[in-house]
């Protein structure tokens, strides 16, 4: 079955950095969009990042544009998302997800992770 696999979580002080990572096994990776969604307490999960397939393209929501970075690596079916300069309001349970669109919108995305906690705090 399919799985997704989140790791690099953490607590940091504002303006500091964490790397996330996502193992997916399962399936055939390089044919899917992937993405990174965040859901903090008592808020609607939210869109963070999206990768195409070929890991071409990108896209981010405007509250992390210019300060978190997705990327992809096919041979090792592992797509990551660097955050630098961290906000407190970036706090939330982020996921991993994949799908056959390259959208915002979760509904479009297949497969989902179990989720790993980022706080920052000033």
């Amino acid at each position: 079955q399919v799985e997704l696999v989140e790791s690099g979580g953490g607590s940091v002080q504002t303006g500091g950095s964490l790397r996330l990572s996502c193992a997916a096994s399962g399936l055939t990776f390089s044919r899917y969009v992937m993405g990174w969604f965040r859901q903090a307490p008592g808020k609607q999960r939210e869109f963070v990042a999206a990768i195409t397939s070929s890991g071409y393209s990108t896209s981010y929501a405007t509250s992390v544009k210019g300060r978190l970075t997705i990327s992809r690596d096919n041979a090792k079916n592992t797509v990551t998302l660097q955050m630098n300069s961290l906000k407190p309001e970036d706090t939330a349970v982020y996921y991993c997800t994949a799908g056959l669109q390259f959208s915002r919108n979760s509904l479009q995305y297949n497969y989902w992770g179990q989720g790993t906690q980022v706080t920052a705090s000033s």
